[in-house]
Order: structure tokens, then C-alpha cells, then sequence
């Protein structure tokens, strides 16, 4: 969509006048939509009226740009969760966070039923270490309730300078009453890609949200992986990924795909309508190995797009839980003031056309992880035999190795032991993760015996 010059300048227009123009739509009007505009003109006489009244009657003294912005406001949340007004200084916030460096406590959110929801913490940030989750709510921000508050005026009041405090009320499911939690702002990371080998061979790599350098990064992490030994099978991470940039999505699905489309977009003007394909790509014969994609409830958008071109292309095996369900676009559309709309103008589509949109990714294979409970956790560990209750070979005061000719220093094992401890203690806290890491090895053996 563009806004011309023309457009822009009357927009500027002072007084009454200008609030004609700033509720206009920005597109224009397909032919036999006529009757449809004399019905808006009709609606803006009545809004003025209205603004008139309020202003010679309302028991104090309104702000007419005040007024204005609220009903811009108030416009934009009546048409989905995810359209809104952005101010100065939210549209400077905004263009900060695509280039990934902002402050605040880490957290995507949105609307779901009216209520301020948390669509995941990303990883590493005050958020997460205070432990909010997806589907968290938000009733309340430092004492006041959350009920009726815009998405960008919740962004405000969570962001703040590094090191000051905001606790947030929090409902939870399977909770009884409402939580405080205060948190520590900090600065949001911009390194979205986090790796680690699980066992020789099967790689762990963690997308936290789609920044700019997201593809690049993974590009990197794949091929240091590589340098090191041949991989048989990588773990894609998308848990609690909220999204980020679409081009960073589609050039991480690309990666592994030869052909077809990544992803489509319809909205009702023709610009929205486009779809991405992939690419063929000289050495991407290097990416053969077997992939699993790691999804759970707040993975969202970007990272549904990435699941869903996977699942379709049948390059991956999902597994986790369904996704949030966030497939629609938004459109960022600066104003000549310094503020924006952020609008929804499309919805995103699977490569085999399913739309995303409040229906998630569904996981070929559904694994739930279970929410880590300090009486459970104990419990458990209570009905755990003690350490090498269970004896091998290796276990045995002076038991040999498996070959003399291989000397092994005590600093080298003491470290080995302490890393393989670390994996197993992850592992083991994360089903998801571990079911992930025992298909790829399964699908390995199965290769190497191959089919009869």
C-alpha cells in the first residue's frame, strides 16, 4: 500500500477537518463501492457531532487531539488483537525492536478473549527467568488492572530503563488465585540463535524469535557443526518463539527445502497477495540429515510459517504441542506526524493452503512437557534410588579400560563427566526434547539398515 505525498498533506490539515481524513481508509475505493462511502461520510458527520458535543458539554475540559487519538484507538482494537495506533514514540520503540535492541522485561503479547495474553517469553530475558509462560494472562501492571488497555499502552508500561522494577499480576490455569511478580528490567538480547550438540553427531539448536541476522546465524551454527563431524540428525527448537521478521522465516525454511512454496499471503488488496518459494540452492545437499521441529503453544507466527512449510513439504517431523495461531500480517504504515498504523492486511497460508490463523500447527507427534512442580519434583526424587545403586563394569574398584593405548587424563574425563552430567540432567528435565533426541537416533538405525 502506499500513501502518497498528497494524502500525507492533507492528513496534516488543522482542526475538525483533518479527523475526516485520518479515518478515511488509506485505500481507494474499488468502483460500485460508492453507496459504501456516502454511508462513511454519513458516520464521520455523526462523529464530529459527537466530538462537538463532548467538547462544549463534558463536565471538564477534553483535549480534541486527545479525543481523537482515543477514537483512533478505540477504532483499531475493534477490528483484531493485533491492529493498533502507534505514537511517536511507540513507532520508534517499534522499528528499535526489528533491529533488536530495546529494553524492557522480553515478552510478546496480544488480546485473546479481551484479556492481555502472554504469547511467550523469549528466552534468557527477565521474563523468562521470572518464570511467565504462554497463555499466561496479565490482569493487572504495577497495581492497576489491565482490563480495557490498549496492546501499545501495556508495551509502555512494561518497558522502562534497565534496572527498574514492574510487577505484573498474573492469572494462570489451574491457579486458584492471582500471582505478583515483580521483574527487573533488562536489556533484551538480539542473538536469537542458540546451539549445542546433544550427543556426537545430534545437533540442539534454539531459535528464540526471528531477528535480522536470525538465517545467518543458524547458517553458521550448522556448518561449525559440520566442520566438527558429519550430523545425523538436528533438533530445531521453536518453543516459546513469539516470531519476528517474515523474510528471516521464509529464508530459514529455504534452507532445507528445495522447491514449492514456504508460504502465501491473501489479504484484499492485490499487494498483499504473495507467495514465497524456495530456492534451489547449490550445497544444500550438506542439509540432508533428519529433522525434528520443536513447537509448543507459544511458538507463533514466524514460527508457525517455518513448522508449517516443514510439515507440508514433509521435511521435518513436528513435535510438541499445537501452536498459538497467529497467522495473520501486519502492515506497518508510517504517518507524517512520526506515528503509525500497525494493521492487519492479510493472513498467512501453509504451502498445501491451510490458513494458521487461530488454528495453530498441529505436531505429527504430540508430547507434552510437564510443568515443572517443586512437590512433584521432590516426590520424584524421593522414589529415586541413589546414585549407582545400579553397577557396571565401570563401577568396579580398578576395572580396565576399554584400551590401554588410548591414556586418558583425569582432567579431560573430570571434564567430559561434568558435560555429559549437564545433558543428561537437561534431557532429563525436558521430555520434549528427549523424545526429539531418541526419534532422530531411531531414524538413524533405520536408515543404516535401510528397508527390505
Amino acid at each position: 500500500m502506499k500513501i502518497t505525498r498528497k494524502l500525507l498533506t492533507r492528513l496534516a490539515l488543522p482542526g475538525l477537518g483533518a479527523v475526516f481524513f485520518l479515518l478515511l481508509a488509506f485505500y481507494h475505493l474499488p468502483d460500485g463501492q460508492a453507496a459504501k462511502s456516502q454511508d462513511t461520510y454519513r458516520h464521520l458527520e455523526t462523529f464530529t457531532n459527537v466530538l462537538h458535543i463532548i467538547q462544549q458539554s463534558y463536565v471538564d475540559e477534553v483535549d480534541p487531539e486527545e479525543a481523537i487519538e482515543g477514537a483512533i484507538r478505540g477504532m483499531l482494537q475493534s477490528l483484531d488483537p493485533h491492529s493498533s495506533y502507534l505514537r511517536a514514540d511507540d513507532f520508534k520503540d517499534l522499528q528499535m525492536e526489528t533491529k533488536g535492541a530495546f529494553t524492557g522485561i522480553g515478552i510478546e503479547i496480544s488480546m485473546r478473549d479481551g484479556m492481555l495474553t502472554v504469547v511467550a517469553p523469549i528466552e534468557g530475558t527477565p521474563a523468562d527467568k521470572a518464570g511467565l509462560r504462554a497463555a499466561d494472562r496479565i490482569v493487572g501492571i504495577d497495581g492497576e488492572t489491565t482490563k480495557g488497555i490498549s496492546l501499545m499502552e501495556a508495551v509502555r508500561k512494561l518497558r522502562g530503563p534497565e534496572g527498574t522494577e514492574v510487577t505484573v499480576t498474573i492469572h494462570r490455569d489451574g491457579w486458584s488465585e492471582f500471582r505478583d511478580i515483580t521483574i527487573v528490567r533488562g536489556v533484551i538480547p538480539i542473538y536469537s540463535v542458540k546451539s549445542e550438540l546433544l550427543e556426537p553427531g545430534y545437533a540442539h539448536i534454539r531459535i528464540s524469535n526471528f531477528q535480522a541476522k536470525t538465517t545467518k546465524d543458524f547458517r553458521e551454527a550448522l556448518n561449525n557443526f559440520q566442520k566438527q563431524e558429519e550430523l545425523k540428525g538436528v533438533i530445531l527448537d521453536l518453543r516459546n518463539n513469539p516470531g519476528g521478521l517474515l523474510d528471516q522465516a521464509v529464508q530459514l525454511a529455504d534452507v532445507f527445502l528445495d522447491e514449492g512454496v514456504i508460504v502465501s499471503t491473501k489479504g484484499r488488496i492485490r499487494e498483499q497477495n504473495m507467495v514465497f518459494e524456495a530456492r534451489k540452492t547449490s550445497g544444500r545437499d550438506r542439509y540432508r540429515f533428519p529433522l525434528v521441529v520443536l513447537v509448543n503453544e507459544g511458538s507463533a507466527s514466524a514460527s508457525e510459517i517455518v513448522a508449517g512449510a516443514l510439515q507440508d513439504h514433509q521435511r521435518a517431523v513436528i513435535l510438541g504441542t499445537p501452536t498459538f495461531g497467529k497467522g495473520s500480517v501486519q502492515t506497518i504504515i508510517p504517518l507524517n506526524d512520526g506515528a503509525g498504523l500497525r494493521l492487519t492486511t492479510a493472513r498467512y497460508y501453509t504451502p498445501s493452503g491451510i490458513s494458521i490463523q487461530a488454528k495453530g500447527i498441529t505436531p505429527d507427534i504430540e508430547v507434552h512437557n510437564e510443568p515443572p512442580n517443586n512437590a512433584t519434583t521432590a516426590a520424584a526424587e524421593k522414589d529415586q534410588p541413589p546414585p549407582h545403586m545400579t553397577f557396571r563394569e565401570r563401577d568396579l574398584l580398578h576395572h580396565l579400560d576399554s584400551d590401554r593405548r588410548q591414556p586418558k587424563t583425569p582432567e579431560a574425563e573430570e571434564k567430559k563427566d561434568d558435560k555429559d552430567k549437564e545433558l543428561r540432567e537437561k534431557l532429563a528435565r525436558d521430555r520434549q526434547l528427549q523424545t526429539a533426541l531418541t526419534l532422530l537416533k531411531g531414524l538413524q538405525v533405520f536408515n543404516q539398515r535401510g528397508t527390505p
